[in-house]
């Protein structure tokens, strides 16, 4: 029986998820992945926007959030089978993948290694391609940051990337919700993570071989994962949709939700309808 509302918590292979449940029972299901270092509220305005017409499921990454860490090493391919062992737990066949940064880089490993459990890929403010050398020094040096300086540091610099400038003056509430998300991630959690991204591989090369309806969003500002890098995947996934979003930096979904609610559902529309 399907458990509706926020926060609820099941036990898939030894790892408690906690995980939000909205929307019809026999509307399409749409699941989204957040980025790092967040947790599933970071999709309220996706939910809120969203959940009339569709059965849509935020979940917090293993890790973050409300959900248990486990004793495994942290990799993109782990929380991509974390995210099919959610599926299959809560008997899901087929879903609209939704993925934020990590998030993308989930939902690309996820839709390479088991392409029949999707119907359409949302790919936001992510990229394809591995850490360069000079990100992995980067990586490195958050950890030992964190080590020394605490989250707090940690976070206040994150925030300086990840907003458009004019978010700054228009989006302050937001703004201080994403620093809370950052700042209550357990430390362990980030040293993992960043870890997984020093070893992530690249996925570019085989963009070419999806072939289900897939939506690029970027934020026209976005510092991290610049339009440049959506442009690039673009090309490569034969008649995927590019849509810059304006007003926007990474944090698109948060920085102009009711743009990036308008594209989901043009996405969703032209699958299902």
């Amino acid at each position: 029986m399907r458990n509706l509302g926020s926060n609820i918590k099941i036990t898939v292979d030894n790892l408690t998820v906690n995980y939000n449940d909205d929307g019809p029972d026999d509307a399409p299901i749409i699941i989204f992945i957040h980025g790092f270092p967040f947790n599933k509220t970071a999709w309220n305005k996706q939910v809120t926007a969203l959940k009339d017409n569709y059965r849509v499921i935020a979940y917090d990454v293993r890790g973050h959030g409300n959900s248990s860490a486990g004793d495994a090493d942290f990799s993109i391919d782990l929380f991509a089978k974390d995210l099919l062992d959610l599926m299959d737990a809560l008997k899901i066949d087929k879903v609209v993948l939704c993925g934020l940064s990590m998030g993308g880089y989930i939902a690309l490993n996820a839709v390479e290694k088991y392409p029949d459990r999707f119907d359409a890929l949302i790919l936001s403010d992510t990229n394809c391609i591995a850490d360069p050398p000079e990100t992995k020094e980067k990586r490195m040096k958050a950890i030992e940051s964190i080590k020394e300086f605490g989250v707090e540091k940690y976070a206040d610099e994150s925030i300086k990337n990840l907003f458009a400038p004019e978010s700054f003056l228009t989006k302050k509430e937001e703004i201080a919700a994403v620093r809370e998300m950052i700042v209550n991630t357990n430390k362990e959690t980030l040293y993992k993570t960043l870890r997984a991204f020093y070893e992530r591989k690249e996925t570019c090369s085989r963009l070419q071989d999806i072939n289900i309806p897939v939506l690029i969003m970027v934020g026209k500002e976005d510092k991290i994962t610049p339009p440049e890098a959506a442009q690039m995947m673009h090309e490569k996934i034969e008649d995927s949709v590019l849509k810059i979003i304006e007003h926007a930096g990474h944090l698109s979904n948060i920085e102009n939700p009711s743009e990036f609610n308008n594209q989901i559902e043009a996405l969703v529309s032209t699958v299902y309808y």
